[in-house]
């Protein structure tokens, strides 16, 4: 089934600077923009916090960028900042285009590409076809059951890292590509071991709370705190010396259970 992102809008990079711009800026690789992939990345500030995420696409020399409609104006802004006398033409292209995603191949699309967070995730494509009146209800259920954060649905602009969300496991920042916005602090993070919080999925027991709502253990003291729902599911920031998977915790009146993805790694 095709599901329709109204929360989703498209800016499009074309001109022959288009890759230099990118490449200086965002965290992963933008030459990883061959044979169809698209790319996962975000957008940081100088000191290494979450702005943006975006996924990026290719065709015959315009670069599409998959974004949050609602932080579309800031993202435009912070692009138009950066380009400086750079040989690209950066347009909000969201009359003109629509981002849909499912869980099978959709080779109807020009624009088209898996998920390269997950092969679960299935297939993401920008479509000039309107048409379409299916919510995307079953890919949010899909990326927390997964424990996938994305956006301002798990993020906090200007406080969250990239590496709470597993940046690094989802194939959204490259350690080995050059310099961009935030570059400095991101590598030291990962490579002195200070990821402190991370966020996981969690089983509810209830229907969840609000963004944001205290997690606390059995003594009531602060673990963590509450994100994304779905159904039973969620996504959870959790302290990491202070929790175990598998083990119930307190969420305002219903009780959370961290889980390990299948994904994580060690």
């Amino acid at each position: 089934m095709i599901e329709t992102h109204k929360d989703r809008a498209v800016i499009s990079l074309s001109g022959p600077d288009r890759r230099k711009l990118l490449q200086g800026i965002i965290t992963n690789d933008v030459e990883h923009l061959k044979d169809g992939n698209g790319v996962y990345a975000s957008l940081l500030t100088a000191q290494g916090k979450f702005l943006h995420d975006f996924f990026l696409s290719e065709k015959e020399d315009t670069i599409y960028l998959d974004c949050e409609a609602s932080r579309l104006a800031d993202l435009f802004r912070r692009l138009l900042m950066y380009r400086l006398r750079s040989n690209v033409e950066i347009i909000d292209q969201s009359k003109n285009y629509v981002v849909v995603t499912s869980d099978e191949p959709m080779g109807d699309f020009d624009i088209t590409f898996q998920d390269p967070r997950h092969p679960s995730m299935g297939y993401r494509a920008i479509t000039e076809d309107t048409s379409f009146n299916t919510s995307a209800n079953a890919y949010h259920a899909r990326r927390i059951k997964l424990g996938i954060p994305e956006g301002t649905h798990d993020f906090i602009v200007e406080k969250s890292t990239i590496l709470e969300g597993h940046f690094d496991q989802l194939n959204g920042v490259d350690f080995k590509k050059g310099c961009y916005v935030g570059q400095e602090v991101t590598a030291r993070m990962k490579y002195r071991g200070k990821i402190k919080k991370v966020m996981l999925p969690v089983k509810l027991s209830g229907p969840g709370p609000e963004f944001g709502t205290n997690i606390t253990d059995e003594k009531g003291n602060k673990i963590g705190d509450l994100r994304s729902s779905c159904d039973n599911n969620a996504i959870a920031l959790f302290r990491l010396q202070n929790m175990q998977f598998d083990k119930e915790y307190s969420c305002s009146d219903i009780n959370v259970t961290p889980l390990r993805p299948s994904w994580l790694k060690d």
